[in-house]
């Protein structure tokens, strides 16, 4: 629960206002498919496809299906601020979602880094070891997995987004020197296309093959009822988990292996606060 969004979670099946003044379970009360409206399985608002600019006029869902219907734009038009008119000026540039979202996981914490090297330490007697944070809700450390990091009321890293995603794929070199961005999305404040979005970016350490370097796919666990002395779960071994994952995934694997450290950004979009939080001017606009 919480672990990749930090906008979407357990909090928000019944939420109050002021936790999301969309899904409020006193006031509008949406539910997914509200803004979600799929047809033939094409969901819009899909991550993987996401839109930099919306400018549709408002309309009505089912009546007249244009644009991204899940999109803010599809409900309340362009030029949404009524009272203040210079707020509009902003919408050429900027998500509405970087204003009216000012924070993220704001119920619960959400994990924010996890490091996968650290993985494989055990008990004096050899058993699986499990640490929790300062909290004592959420584990820092796991055997299986290494060590996380939780955060609360985060607030948003920001990106030029203008619809066009960059996946690194099984195969493509990872950068030995720096991060590897899992996805990167393209945009800037010239090309006409790009808006300012809030992202979540999740940080980790991943297995990486030293001689392709190129990234690896664990074999973690096994079904039940299967015999597999290969699942890293089960024994702790960095090295046959690899081959095994790297077998299944097609890949080829030396037997030669390190950690390289990641990034994935995640579009923030849930979580939409009561206009009265939303962000000020002297938030952006300060010496």
């Amino acid at each position: 629960d919480a672990v990749k969004h930090g906008d979407l979670d357990s909090s928000l099946k019944k939420p109050a206002k002021y936790l999301d003044v969309h899904m409020d379970a006193k006031g509008l009360n949406f539910s997914c498919a509200t803004c979600h409206a799929t047809q033939g399985h094409n969901i819009p608002g899909s991550r993987y496809t996401p839109a930099g600019k919306a400018e549709d006029t408002a309309h009505m869902r089912g009546k007249e299906n244009k644009g991204n219907v899940a999109s803010c734009q599809a409900c309340h038009g362009s030029a949404p601020h009524k009272a203040k008119e210079r707020l509009n000026s902003h919408t050429d540039k900027i998500a509405c979602q970087t204003c009216h979202v000012p924070q993220f996981a704001r119920a619960q914490p959400t994990k924010m880094t996890w490091d996968w090297s650290t993985a494989g330490k055990l008990t004096p007697d050899g058993k699986r070891m499990k640490i929790k944070d300062a909290s004592g809700h959420h584990d820092k450390y796991d055997s299986i997995k290494g060590n996380f990091t939780y955060e609360s009321d985060v607030v948003p890293e920001y990106a030029w987004i203008n619809g066009k995603v960059k996946y690194t794929l099984l195969g493509d070199p990872v950068n030995t020197q720096g991060v590897t961005k899992i996805n990167e999305y393209g945009g800037s404040p010239t090309d006409g296309q790009s808006r300012i979005w809030p992202l979540k970016v999740f940080r980790g350490k991943q297995p990486y093959d030293l001689e392709t370097k190129s990234l690896l796919v664990p074999h973690t666990a096994v079904g039940y009822g299967e015999k597999d002395d290969t699942g890293y779960w089960a024994n702790y071994k960095w090295d046959g988990a690899l081959k095994a994952g790297a077998e299944a995934a097609g890949q080829k694997f030396s037997g030669k292996f390190d950690f390289v450290a990641t990034e994935m950004s995640w579009p923030i979009t849930h979580m939409v606060a009561p206009k009265a939080d939303a962000l000020t001017c002297t938030q952006c606009h300060s010496k």
